[in-house]
């Protein structure tokens, strides 16, 4: 069932990623990097002084494949829509189509061939 548009989750993923995929957090994230390594003599290389910046980047990236994962889901399932819209829209488009992206593998397997062949016809017919 897909996320409400207004949901909390969604609003959050949303600003989130937004924030996130900015050249400013790339920046920050590389000055925590450094701070970090500025540090370690301060605290003598030790394992506690590792482990801060381990846990850190195992915490952060374990929440971000979350939410690039959501961010993903709803950009395919938006340009699924608007592909299916397209197709629709054509009169001479194959309105089978429309729904490809809930096939299993081998009936996609199949219409692949089919474009394929009809793709190395045209390219013959070309030559």
């Amino acid at each position: 069932m897909p996320a409400n548009i207004n949901s909390p989750f969604t609003r959050f993923a949303k600003r989130t990623s937004t924030l996130t995929g900015r050249p400013a957090t790339f920046i920050l994230a590389v000055l925590v990097i450094v701070v970090w390594a500025v540090t370690g003599p301060m605290f003598g290389f030790s394992d506690t002084w590792q482990l801060v910046i381990n846990t850190s980047t195992t915490i952060i990236t374990f929440l971000m494949v979350f939410l690039i994962q959501n961010t993903q889901n709803r950009d395919t399932e938006a340009l699924q829509i608007k592909l299916d819209e397209l197709i629709r829209a054509m009169e001479t488009a194959n309105n089978s189509l429309l729904d490809l992206e809930e096939m299993d593998d081998h009936e996609l397997d199949r219409i692949r061939d089919t474009y394929t062949a009809l793709a190395r016809k045209q390219r013959e017919g070309m030559s």
